[in-house]
C-alpha cells in the first residue's frame, strides 16, 4: 500500500516533467519492488545490477545517470558509493 501511495505520488508529479523518460520510470518502479521485497525499508540499499536487472536497464551508465536526475529533479535521495563491495542508498520523499 505504500509502495502503491509512493507510486501515486511519483506518477502525478511527472505528469508535466518532459525531463522524465521512461527509463527513468522503469527504475523508480524498480526501486520501488526492490523496496517492497525488503520490507519498506527507507533508505534501501543496493547494488546498481539489482535494480538494473529488476528495470531492464542494460547499461550502468544510463543506469547512473537516471539515478543521478531523479536525485537533481527531487523525486529521491541517491546516495552512490565508489566502492564496488558497498550498496549505494536510496531515501524515498515519505510524507
Amino acid at each position: 500500500m505504500e509502495n502503491l501511495k509512493l507510486l501515486s505520488g511519483f506518477f502525478q508529479a511527472i505528469e508535466n516533467d518532459f525531463r522524465i523518460s521512461t527509463t527513468h520510470i522503469a527504475i523508480f518502479a524498480a526501486l520501488l519492488e526492490f523496496r517492497a521485497s525488503r520490507n519498506f525499508i527507507n533508505p534501501i540499499q543496493a547494488y546498481s545490477i539489482e535494480i538494473q536487472n529488476i528495470a531492464k536497464v542494460v547499461s550502468p551508465k544510463t543506469y547512473h545517470k537516471c539515478m543521478r536526475e531523479l536525485d537533481d529533479y527531487g523525486y529521491l535521495i541517491y546516495v552512490p558509493t565508489k566502492n564496488k563491495n558497498k550498496r549505494s542508498s536510496v531515501y524515498f520523499y515519505l510524507e
